[in-house]
């Protein structure tokens, strides 16, 4: 699908959209050229009317390193991993190339990245964005930026959630419904989605920092607009930094969680050993006078049963209170 973005003719502080049939030449004033799931014509078709070269699905993910970022007549390259699907529970990367010319930028995406929406709903209001293709390209940025930090705030509140849950001290709801398995499940799946999220702003970052150090405004841009990268660079590192202190803070709720479950693992030992040291001494009263020796005086006596019982009960209840007495139990 070709989506194509210009300037509205009557309004020319914001973008117009809409989809380019097969064959149909390029409007005038075009910034923005969307290859969404672009098919090998629509390819064809860009390359021939800016004079550069699409990549295919299989090479944006088989990029070497030195291959994510280059220039390559006057064109610069780029590819970032962009968070998709955040509204669902574990979010993915979806590789998208960022080709920047004098004349417009061209992205080249597989995916519905949620970011791509919000900024397409936002340039077309009037003021949205600048209406030149860097402009463009710093608009995108801060909206895939904006989203990144969504998604992590939204990943903190779920922390948040999981912590008051852990240390909650209601014991009785995990022996019923496995709270604390429930927790390790949520804690491996939060931190997925802040590996994702921190991978993504990696990739965003070292393309803000190309952009920065190598992008020369056209000489033959005539409005006021100027990029400027470093804001979105530190945004970007304050997003990697929320995501380390999220990180941290999983690793905690994690060894806290893996010691409750010790400790409640303790507790059903505990009560195993006591079980069985109350029931030592009647096991050996029971024992002794189980022999049936001809020379056991006890077993002729009338009480001999009622007092092996007793004897039996007496030493099963001493060690049970020495246990309260010494507040082991």
């Amino acid at each position: 699908m070709l989506l194509i973005h210009g300037i509205c003719p009557d309004h020319g502080d914001r973008l117009i959209h809409r989809q380019l049939a097969a064959g149909e030449p390029f409007p005038a004033g075009a910034v923005w050229i969307d290859l969404v799931n672009p098919v090998a014509a629509e390819d064809k078709q860009v390359e021939a009317h800016l004079g550069i070269s699409i990549p295919t699905r299989e090479e944006m993910h088989d990029l070497e390193p030195s291959e994510i970022i280059y220039t390559e007549n006057g064109a610069h390259y780029m590819t970032a991993r962009v968070i998709c699907h955040s509204d669902s529970d574990v979010p993915v990367l979806a590789d998208v190339t960022f080709i920047l010319t004098e004349r417009a930028l061209v992205t080249v995406r597989y995916d519905e990245p949620g970011a791509f929406n919000i900024f397409l709903n936002r340039v077309t209001k009037p003021g949205g964005c600048g209406m030149e293709p860097e402009a463009v390209m710093e608009g995108l940025f801060e909206a895939v930026v904006d989203r990144a930090a969504e998604v992590l705030r939204g990943v903190g509140d779920k922390v948040d959630f999981a912590s008051r849950r852990i240390f909650a001290g209601r014991s009785s709801d995990v022996e019923r419904g496995g709270a604390y398995k429930g927790v390790l499940q949520k804690i491996g799946q939060y931190e997925h989605i802040i590996s994702n999220v921190r991978e993504s702003m990696v990739s965003v970052e070292r393309v803000l920092l190309f952009l920065s150090a190598n992008y020369k405004r056209p000489k033959k841009a005539v409005s006021g607009f100027s990029p400027e990268w470093r804001t979105s660079i530190r945004d970007v590192q304050a997003i990697e930094e929320h995501a380390t202190f999220l990180s941290s803070k999983l690793q905690f709720m994690l060894d806290a969680t893996l010691g409750l479950v010790s400790l409640e693992q303790n507790k059903i030992i505990k009560l195993f050993s006591v079980v069985s040291v109350v029931m030592m001494p009647p096991t050996l009263i029971a024992s002794i006078y189980g022999m049936n020796f001809k020379l056991m005086p006890e077993l002729e006596w009338p009480y001999g049963y009622p007092m092996a019982l007793g004897l039996m009960f007496l030493f099963a209840v001493l060690p049970y209170l020495f246990f309260r007495w010494k507040k082991w139990l």
